[in-house]
């Protein structure tokens, strides 16, 4: 008799012993499936079929569950249970105009130190992005999209900034995975290269445009591709036109 594979195989099983250990487990093991789309926006989540596949009871399931609910990527309804969050376009245009104004007074800061090593960085991290796109590898370039932003953004030296974007980070990045293609990833890294030419120029208004630009570029498609796909959206239907979506510019 061959046993049904599991729908959650691509859960691990937390090695940690204690309870609230393997809450946290359970937490970040959810959550890095949500982000990454292997648990889909709208998806019905079987608690029973997760402890089965994690090998862990209800209580930390369900704990781990309701975290995820306050961070806006579960949705709990009595007596039927809970599904992954659609994808709020309204959540995502509010974090990344907050991007815009935060990474635009960072490379203020930066291009002001021109701090060798912080360049040495971003050199690697070009080259990097180059390499992930030429094997067409979107989990890869995307680890290595969000260290060329941090990058910049440790040039302030601000935890607390650090902190509200990573905070908001999780929905963000679901946005941002429904986008990638080729295409995306080749316009990624020429917007990127502005950007860093910018700061090598030490031209703070030529930076700030270029980063501004890749902000809209990226929001433009995601706009789209919400309007041609509004089912994975909690408010793609009600979207207008690009202009009526987003200050660009």
């Amino acid at each position: 008799m061959t046993m049904e594979a599991s729908p959650y195989r691509f859960l691990a099983r937390p090695t940690a012993l204690s309870r609230g250990s393997v809450t946290l487990d359970v937490t970040a093991a959810l959550r890095q499936a949500i982000v990454t789309l292997a648990l889909a926006p709208g998806q019905s989540i079987d608690k029973t079929a997760i402890c089965e596949q994690l090998g862990v009871s209800r209580f930390p399931v369900s704990e781990a569950l309701a975290r995820l609910q306050a961070e806006g990527l579960v949705d709990i309804a009595p007596q039927r249970g809970s599904t992954v969050s659609l994808v709020r376009i309204a959540d995502v245009r509010e974090y990344m105009l907050i991007r815009k104004g935060i990474e635009s007074e960072a490379l203020r800061v930066l291009i002001g130190k021109h701090d060798a090593e912080v360049i040495e960085a971003l050199h690697a991290n070009m080259a990097a992005q180059r390499e992930a796109a030429s094997r067409d590898d979107a989990e890869a370039f995307h680890q290595i999209d969000l260290e060329f932003h941090d990058i910049i953004f440790r040039s302030m030296k601000f935890t607390k900034i650090k902190n509200i974007i990573d905070s908001a980070r999780a929905n963000l990045d679901r946005a941002r995975r429904l986008i990638i293609t080729p295409r995306r990833l080749a316009l990624t890294i020429a917007e990127h290269q502005a950007i860093f030419d910018g700061i090598l120029a030490q031209d703070q208004a030529q930076a700030t445009r270029a980063i501004r630009a890749h902000i809209d570029a990226v929001m433009v498609e995601l706009f789209a591709f919400a309007r041609d796909d509004p089912s994975v959206f909690a408010d793609g239907a009600t979207l207008g036109s690009d202009s009526d979506s987003f200050p660009f510019g």
